[in-house]
């Protein structure tokens, strides 16, 4: 897969939803390439939304995320590059003429307004008659579960409602493609898993086609049919959440979704992995074997069982693992972190541990590992990958 290879076989809405491979996508982004105050910040992008899809663009600051969203929605003309939306090229058409509605950051409500008001807003600058946009502004309300503050101004009330209110007024505009900016961003951790919740039940409900940027993995690891994985204004892997997560394309979407203990220079072997002097055996090894590879190791994927051997400088073989001595002990609630260090220059991992026995601090275990990644120095994308997906 090269650095902006997409999939375009479809994604799992377009068999739910009994769309064949003839039928227009939701979403098409083909080179799309723009450049802001002299940098180039999207480089020919190539994206396929299928309709009824939710498909996050996930990345960190400065990826160009944001940038391809704005172009989607017209807010940013490209420099070269198509937008289809249902199959028609909307790249040079303002906003305001697209089939499209954005949810902005930090929800730009009017203050002024009430909630039923500010969800009404976009229907009267698009000019839809009275009773319609009463009845749309109804069962936006009724959607999105803010009936009962319809009258109340965005000041009163909570950031999620305020979040809802917003949404409720893309939503009203009954657009073929609903465009979200990173709208939970300014809500506390609890409510923010509720409310993402709430958005992948109507967008499901609704099968509308979707475009949602995130910086948080864990946001679009739970609610995207696929995710986009952008890098320096390039797609790294696009794909379902359990393909990204297990079986990641590039370093740096194995790095970007999920924890990873990174071991550089290592060599790499179907049954063990070997830094320096330590050997690390592993059930199963995706990518290439060989010397001056780069290992990653999830924490749920490291393994450690008790030394029953009091002398911990005694081979007790290759199966049976590398002692190590457990640094921390990091309960985290449905799990515990555990760091351990494999002899004083020897590589720090660290475990994801199930359930409620933890060794002590200070305790010797053995080290085994169950799967890991293997990524060339010259060649960021693992040869297994295709056969291990």
């Amino acid at each position: 897969m090269s650095g902006n290879a997409v999939d375009t076989a479809g994604g799992p809405k377009a068999a739910a939803h009994g769309h064949g491979r003839t039928a227009p996508a939701g979403l098409v982004l083909s080179g799309l390439t723009k450049t802001l105050g002299g940098r180039t910040v999207v480089w020919g992008l190539d994206l396929r939304v299928e309709p009824g899809e939710m498909v996050c663009l996930l990345g960190p600051s400065g990826c160009g995320k944001t940038t391809t969203l704005r172009m989607a929605a017209g807010f940013l003309t490209p420099d070269a590059g198509r937008v289809e939306i249902g199959g028609t090229d909307y790249a040079a058409v303002p906003p305001e003429a697209r089939p499209t509605a954005m949810v902005f950051q930090n929800y730009a409500l009017w203050p002024h307004m009430t909630v039923r008001q500010n969800i009404g807003f976009g229907l009267k600058m698009h000019k839809v008659p009275r009773a319609e946009a009463d009845r749309r502004v109804t069962e936006a309300l009724e959607l999105v579960g803010l009936t009962h503050h319809a009258d109340s101004r965005p000041a009163h009330i909570s950031g999620g409602e305020q979040q809802r209110t917003a949404l409720a007024r893309a939503l009203a505009l009954q657009p073929q493609l609903l465009l979200l900016d990173e709208p939970l961003s300014n809500l506390d951790a609890k409510l923010r898993e509720r409310v993402r919740e709430e958005i992948r039940d109507i967008q499901q409900r609704l099968g509308i086609t979707t475009l949602f940027v995130t910086h948080d993995q864990d946001e679009a690891l739970s609610v995207a049919d696929r995710i986009a994985v952008m890098n320096g204004g390039r797609i790294e892997q696009y794909a379902a959440p359990d393909e990204l997560y297990r079986t990641p394309a590039t370093l740096f979407t194995a790095e970007f979704v999920g924890s990873l203990n990174r071991l550089d220079d290592a060599v790499a072997a179907p049954g063990a992995v070997r830094v320096g002097q330590v050997v690390l055996p592993c059930d199963e090894l995706v990518g290439p074997s060989g010397p001056g590879v780069t290992v990653g190791i999830r924490p749920e994927e490291v393994r450690l069982t008790p030394d029953t051997d009091t002398d911990t400088d005694t081979d007790a073989g290759v199966d049976a693992g590398v002692a190590a001595r457990v640094e921390k002990v990091l309960p985290r609630g449905h799990f515990t972190e555990v760091v351990v260090a494999v002899d004083p220059d020897g590589p720090r991992l660290r475990a994801y541990l199930s359930g409620t026995t933890a060794p002590a601090r200070g305790a010797t275990v053995r080290v085994t590992v169950g799967r890991a990644l293997s990524y060339a120095t010259a060649e960021p994308v693992p040869a297994a990958v295709a056969e291990a997906a």
